[in-house]
């Protein structure tokens, strides 16, 4: 038996060449028969064409052994795939049940950080609470005394325009 499950022997090759020949002989023999008149038939030497058949009916049994032969190779080889399919479902299934046990674990686990993501959310939107009122704070007393700046301002401005006011006053009665 070959090492390879399709392999061909020469004998098996030369075989199969062999039936190539025959056919084309056999389409040779048709194709060069004389054609008869105002017909697409053609007259085929009877005696010839039935050489050619029996040398296909001695060929063809050899032909028909390897098909059986490759047949029964592929059935071994598909008999073998299915057990080691069935192998590896096998390992496959005590190895879901191995992490289905570890994902309880997991499970837990998950659960716990987001209880943790939960707190540290929360932890920080009070954060964010709290940043936000003093900033509010301390704005507002900024605005207290940028109103008293303001206040202080427009005193001294309109005690500037007093002044102004008055130079303009005395420069003109002394003109």
């Amino acid at each position: 038996m070959n090492d390879h499950p399709l392999a061909q022997t020469e004998d098996e090759a030369q075989t199969e060449a062999g039936l190539h020949v025959i056919l084309d002989d056999l389409a040779h023999l048709v194709e060069t028969a004389r054609a008869m008149p105002m017909s697409s038939s053609v007259l085929v030497h009877k005696a010839d064409a039935l050489a050619l058949v029996d040398e296909m009916r001695h060929a063809l049994p050899e032909q028909l052994a390897h098909a059986d032969e490759v047949l029964a190779e592929a059935n071994a080889v598909l008999a073998e795939a299915n057990k080691q399919a069935e192998d590896i479902l096998t390992t496959a299934r005590a190895r879901a049940i191995e992490l289905v046990q570890k994902e309880q674990v997991v499970v837990q686990a998950e659960s716990r950080a987001h209880a943790i993501v939960e707190d540290a959310e929360r932890t920080a939107a009070e954060l964010r609470v709290d940043a936000d009122d003093y900033c509010d704070r301390r704005l507002a007393e900024f605005e207290v005394d940028l109103g008293k700046v303001m206040a202080q301002v427009h005193a001294g401005r309109a005690k500037l325009a007093q002044r102004m006011g008055e130079l303009q006053g005395a420069e003109g009665s002394g003109e």
